[in-house]
């Protein structure tokens, strides 16, 4: 077979329709970008002055590198898999002492008019790097040194992306939870996970004792499920409830010892509960008592944390953006203006929207970074809930290919890539609407393919070229 059989081959097995989906979203974006930064004086759209210029070009660019891949054997990523890694993390190393600072951030490297960002190129290298090695043979993931060095893989970006002040690239690898649950995660360490957001988002919100309350009756629960002793676990809750008052009441007080405090006397019922449990099924069911003594004083251990993390390891700005996420300040002149005109602007756009270039708060530049992090409003107000709506069909209608993409490889490192691809773009996506409409704090991540930057358009079509190319060649 000659070269061009060989490429005619690999051109019919393209699965075009993620292309089209791929190339239909550049163009969503790119026209976006004209509207959110029109100049009259600058009407072309092709007029590199402008940042719709500049984007023309990055999307020239980021097709060149597409067909790059595209012609590049499968193999080369696999083979090359850490060396990419380790390259990519020593210019996370090196940006740190030669990179531009913008925002407070020292994340790019500055050539001419051109920024390179390697924290976006960061998400493909631990994409192939984690991919290299959960398809080991005979890898298993619950190998205490197999989940040493997945936490290693993933952690030296996330710290070398915090050591650069942009906590919302550095967020975006806690997405690949879902590749890890797809590989044979636990289910139970998912729910972990979600709880940990929760239990973060409560103890905020909710004082220290509404929180342990919690946190108690939560292991009751739990207790009552696995054991299915739940007459057991009532009558524990009763008995510790009863020992609780009793000390705190009557023997306490009689023996001159003051009240604890809220939390240390939510501790001693916690403990009274458990210790009752563990009574109750000394001879059935031990290894539950323990599993959730664990959680209790886990979740507790996490709470008590919460708050020195939010206090001393996040920004003013980003506590104050979490804070008026959670409707605990509402100020619209400062921390809140971004989001507050975000949502003036989708709301303005009704059902079908105001039309292209006629969006008030579009083009009178009401919204601070519309063309990157707050695009999709632009298309809110211009082309209202329909043009959102059918947006989030385009997005939702990829994710779906690269899911079904990753499934049918031969390959195994090929299926775990692929998941993290859908993990890194699922987040994006996930996030950045969330963050436009006022439902997710604003940590500064762009829309895949929509938003402008060089950067996240590169990173996102070389992620999605490489799942493209080992799709066509996966019976090879």
């Amino acid at each position: 077979m000659t070269m061009t059989d060989t490429t005619q081959n690999q051109m019919y097995k393209f699965d075009w329709l993620t292309v089209a989906l791929y190339l239909l979203l550049v163009f969503i974006g790119w026209i976006s970008i004209y509207a959110s930064a029109y100049n009259e004086a600058h009407s072309s759209i092709v007029d590199p002055s402008q940042r719709y210029g500049m984007q023309m070009l990055w999307i020239a660019s980021s097709i060149m590198l597409a067909l790059i891949v595209l012609f590049t054997n499968q193999k080369f990523f696999s083979v090359f898999a850490y060396p990419i890694y380790g390259v990519v993390m020593l210019a996370l190393v090196m940006v740190l002492f030669a990179g531009t600072e913008i925002n407070g951030s020292r994340s790019w490297f500055t050539i001419g008019p051109f920024r390179l960002q390697p924290a976006e190129l960061a998400k493909v290298a631990t994409s192939l790097a984690l991919a290299r090695h959960f398809s080991q043979y005979h890898f298993k993931i619950n190998n205490p040194v197999n989940i040493l060095k997945t936490a290693a893989i993933i952690g030296l970006p996330v710290a070398l992306i915090l050591l650069q002040h942009d906590t919302g690239s550095a967020c975006v690898f806690a997405s690949l939870i879902i590749m890890l649950y797809r590989e044979g995660l636990s289910g139970w360490v998912v729910l972990l996970a979600l709880f940990s957001i929760l239990l973060f988002i409560l103890s905020i919100i909710w004082q220290p004792l509404s929180v342990l309350i919690l946190i108690w009756a939560l292991c009751l629960l739990i207790y009552a499920l696995v054991s299915r002793r739940i007459f057991i676990t009532v009558l524990a809750g009763m008995l510790s409830f009863g020992v609780f008052f009793l000390l705190t009441q009557k023997i306490f007080p009689h023996f001159g010892i003051p009240n604890p405090t809220p939390d240390r006397l939510l501790l001693l019922l916690c403990a009274t509960t458990l210790l009752i449990g563990i009574v109750a099924t000394l001879k059935k069911k031990l290894r539950y008592v323990w599993v959730i003594t664990l959680f209790f004083i886990g979740s507790l251990a996490f709470e008590s944390s919460v708050d020195y993390a939010f206090v001393h390891l996040l920004k003013p700005h980003q506590r104050a953006r979490i804070e008026d996420m959670l409707g605990m300040q509402n100020d619209l002149q400062n921390v809140g203006y971004n989001v507050h005109q975000s949502k003036v602007a989708i709301g303005s756009g009704g059902a079908f929207g105001k039309g292209f270039l006629k969006g008030t708060q579009t083009r009178y530049n009401f919204v601070p970074e519309q063309s990157t992090d707050f695009i999709f409003c632009t298309i809110g107000e211009e082309w209202g809930f329909a043009g959102t709506v059918a947006v989030v069909f385009i997005y939702l209608l990829l994710l779906g290919r690269i899911v079904v993409i990753a499934e049918r490889q031969r390959h195994p490192f090929f299926r775990i890539y692929g998941y993290c691809v859908l993990s890194v773009l699922a987040f994006h996506v996930l996030i950045n609407i969330a963050m436009t409409i006022g439902l997710a704090p604003v940590i500064g991540i762009p829309l895949p393919y929509v938003s402008y930057g060089g950067s996240s358009l590169w990173a996102f079509t070389i992620m999605l070229a490489i799942l493209l190319k080992a799709d066509a060649m996966r019976w090879e």
